[in-house]
């Protein structure tokens, strides 16, 4: 798998329909000067094994913006983020876990290499990638898929970074 380099402007993403994904997880409001994903992800992982209809061994991590998070942005802006695994169906959730469905959807699929914690690459997607292409960002859940190469927080990760997009 090729992975686009973080500080290269010809960063060029894979452009992927999702179908849609069934989700059961941990959520929780927060914002970039709260960050609490370090929390929400302890607390997920402790409990991960109670789900037992997984499709895949990937964990997805969701964030849901609000429809003017872009636009008015501030570093307190609340989002909400999920800790999840895609099931085949909503019937045996654990106690005090949520389910969630992400709608089926476009999407530019950027392979991101490096720290969990280097945010650069959102702002090379956002600030370079999107304003220059032919798409539009869509009011829609964003993710990554952290598959069995992903390790938190190590330069050598890889994982997916699927922005929803649509036309303009």
């Amino acid at each position: 798998m090729d992975f686009n380099d973080t500080m290269s402007l010809k960063m060029e993403p894979r452009i992927a329909f999702s179908n849609e994904k069934k989700l059961v997880g941990k959520r929780l409001i927060m914002s970039l000067s709260n960050d609490k994903t370090g929390e929400l992800w302890k607390s997920f992982m402790s409990r991960r094994k109670e789900i037992t209809n997984n499709l895949t061994t990937d964990f997805i991590s969701m964030t849901r913006y609000s429809p003017n998070y872009f636009a008015d942005f501030t570093s307190t802006n609340d989002v909400e983020k999920w800790a999840t695994v895609e099931v085949s169906d909503f019937e045996q959730v654990p106690n005090d876990m949520e389910t969630f469905t992400l709608t089926a959807g476009l999407y530019a699929v950027f392979n991101y290499k490096g720290s969990s914690t280097d945010t650069s690459i959102f702002h090379s997607i956002f600030g370079d990638w999107l304003p220059k292409s032919d798409f539009m960002l869509d009011d829609r859940p964003h993710f990554e898929v952290l598959g069995e190469k992903y390790k938190h927080a190590d330069p050598d990760s890889e994982e997916e970074i699927w922005i929803p997009i649509r036309t303009n």
